[in-house]
């Protein structure tokens, strides 16, 4: 099993199975570059209803996901160092302090509300900002029949894509953050809170 698997399985509370079998349940050509950025996909099991249960599940694990990244942006020693080298991708510069990833993971909770038709914001910490858009979608009448909207770049997009796409970003951002944190500051500078195998 990957170990990226394992530490998300982990990290989550769920129990590590014996054995793990992939199984691929859709393909999508985009144009993106992949190896910089998550693809335009959205999988058919993303189109379909939540109930309030899957919904508030879901949305505990997004919470968690932005607290634990807050507590790891909140123990680097210092928050505008890095050893990384500058680098370039198709959206340009790459965020290489904790600042610049923190303020970079921070600032998709707009995005991300935003294309399923929420308004948002990323005022305050990322907690505060991811909270308040659960709230605003929460006010909005059948907002679990998990609409599909067609939003910027012509991306589609619904209510359990935004929650896997939080959850994957922040993953990815944290992963990165805790490298460089163990890179530029030692291996004992700052807790794995999300248990990444390193």
């Amino acid at each position: 099993m990957p170990a990226e698997i394992k530490s998300y399985l982990r990290w989550k509370g769920d129990l590590i199975p014996d054995s793990l079998e992939a199984e691929i349940i859709g393909e999508k050509r985009s144009e993106l570059t992949v190896s910089d950025a998550d693809s335009d996909v959205i999988f058919d099991d993303e189109r379909k209803e939540l109930s309030l249960a899957e919904y508030e599940d879901l949305k505990a694990l997004a919470l968690k996901s932005a607290q634990d990244f807050l507590t790891l942006y909140e123990a680097m020693p210092n928050k505008n160092k890095s050893c990384l080298p500058a680098r370039e991708t198709f959206y340009g510069h790459v965020p290489r302090t904790a600042l610049e990833m923190y303020e970079h993971t921070k600032n998709v909770n707009e995005y991300y509300f935003d294309e399923i038709g929420v308004p948002a914001d990323n005022e305050g910490t990322i907690s505060d900002c991811r909270e308040r858009g659960f709230s605003a979608l929460e006010r909005r009448e059948g907002f679990l029949k998990n609409t599909v909207y067609v939003g910027s770049y012509d991306e589609e997009w619904s209510l359990r894509k935004v929650l896997r796409r939080f959850i994957w970003h922040d993953r990815i951002h944290a992963k990165a953050m805790y490298r460089m944190a163990v890179k530029t500051f030692g291996i004992d500078a700052v807790p794995n809170v999300f248990l990444f195998d390193i």
